[in-house]
């Protein structure tokens, strides 16, 4: 069993979740339409989020000072954000140490799927299997003068593990899709049946309009009616912090 461990700073307060599949932006969609996209419904949950403690509204004047950036929080509360590193970037504290497994990093970024505007996430990765160092989670103006609105209980932060030294074990190579026939045929078929259900949606009878959309990779299998491979996923189920 793998695990990853939050171990909160006494006297401070950390809401985790795991990632859920909806956005409200693929909500707004024409008949959910988004939705129909696998790959990103299993990119909106994989992993947790952080969610913001209290809300606030903040504006960057353009300026690489410290206080180019302004931050207002909501009556009552202290904002969770500061303006630390200057440049235009807006920083929270992780009042968290997260302890992962031997040979395991954590991957921080931001919100995944949910662009908000004005502003834009940044993103590390964390030796978490030995550092006893919190982290920030930084995000970036790109546009001065534009006020920006982050709500109470806002997902700020996404996390999840990686392994480290995965990519460099990869060994990347490019050829040509003839050199793989199999493949190839696989892709022509799709690429027939899709033109074929392109042209059926102009006929309101058609089997296209009925179908709405052509389902073989959301079910896993291949254009020849191959099954794809057993641990296919259509949906992440994570495990809340317990």
């Amino acid at each position: 069993m793998k695990r990853l461990t939050a171990y909160v700073i006494d006297g401070h307060e950390l809401t985790i979740r795991p990632a859920p599949l909806e956005r409200d932006w693929m909500n707004r969609t024409n008949q959910r339409f988004a939705y129909r996209c696998l790959p990103l419904n299993i990119a909106n949950a994989h992993g947790w989020e952080i969610l913001n403690q209290a809300g606030f509204s903040t504006v960057w004047d353009g300026g690489e000072r410290e206080n180019a950036v302004r931050i207002e929080p909501d009556p009552g509360t202290h904002a969770p954000a500061v303006s630390h590193f200057g440049s235009g970037t807006l920083t929270f504290h992780i009042p968290c140490l997260f302890k992962t497994d031997g040979g395991t990093d954590l991957f921080v970024t931001g919100p995944l799927n949910r662009p908000k505007d004005g502003i834009a996430a940044l993103t590390g990765i964390i030796e978490t299997d030995w550092s006893p160092y919190t982290f920030t989670m930084n995000w970036q103006f790109t546009r001065a003068g534009h006020w920006i609105r982050f709500e109470a209980g806002e997902p700020i932060c996404h996390i999840f593990p990686v392994s480290r030294g995965g990519l460099e074990a990869v060994t990347p190579e490019m050829r040509k899709l003839s050199e793989n026939p199999e493949l190839e045929g696989e892709y022509k078929a799709w690429s027939d049946s899709r033109n074929s259900f392109n042209e059926g949606l102009s006929d309101p009878n058609s089997d296209a309009v009925r179908e709405k959309w052509q389902k073989s990779y959301f079910r896993g299998v291949c254009p020849s009616g191959r099954n794809g491979p057993a641990d296919h996923r259509s949906r992440l189920r994570l495990k809340p912090f317990g």
